[in-house]
């Protein structure tokens, strides 16, 4: 047959599993950082996991190990006396390029915290890209681009990459 490749119901079956997955998997990730359970990274970040984070505040962070980005999240959260890190949206692509073990996937969050006393409020909101890759202990995030979109009360407003903006 010629034209595009169809997938057959098993692969079509396979990819809902699997997109599935990846959903529980960046559930679990939201789960333990409300937790702050930094022990927990080895669950949704492959060992040499690449983070890159593009902060309103401060210059472009860039780390390489679950343990770094434990290592840097965990002091940063403690000015803080609430926290709380919801998913807004989620866009999950499995297969991409054929590649049965790998995904993609575009987050958009925001955290909602306080300060230590709870008199200030702050919110902020930021796009993660993933990319995910399946091993023998199921999904990981292998690679992480975070961009901050906006910061409130300040009023910082960076908008959308240009590469997610209509034509």
């Amino acid at each position: 047959m010629n034209g595009p490749l169809r997938r057959t119901d098993a692969d079509e079956v396979a990819a809902a599993v699997d997109h599935v997955a990846i959903d529980a998997l960046q559930r679990r990730y939201a789960d333990l950082v409300n937790r702050r359970a930094w022990g927990e990274l080895d669950a949704v970040f492959a060992p040499a996991v690449q983070i890159t984070l593009k902060l309103v505040t401060r210059p472009t962070v860039e780390l390489v190990g679950r343990h770094a980005f434990g290592e840097f999240i965990g002091p940063a959260m403690e000015r803080f006396g609430f926290f709380e890190f919801v998913i807004l949206n989620s866009y999950v692509e499995v297969w991409p390029d054929g590649d049965r073990d790998a995904a993609t996937a575009r987050i958009f969050m925001c955290e909602l915290r306080t300060s230590p006393d709870g008199g200030e409020r702050t919110e902020a909101f930021g796009l993660y890209r993933d990319r995910y890759v399946r091993n023998d202990d199921g999904w990981r995030i292998v690679r992480r681009h975070y961009r901050s979109l906006a910061h409130f009360p300040t009023g910082t407003w960076l908008g959308l990459p240009d590469d997610l903006l209509p034509d």
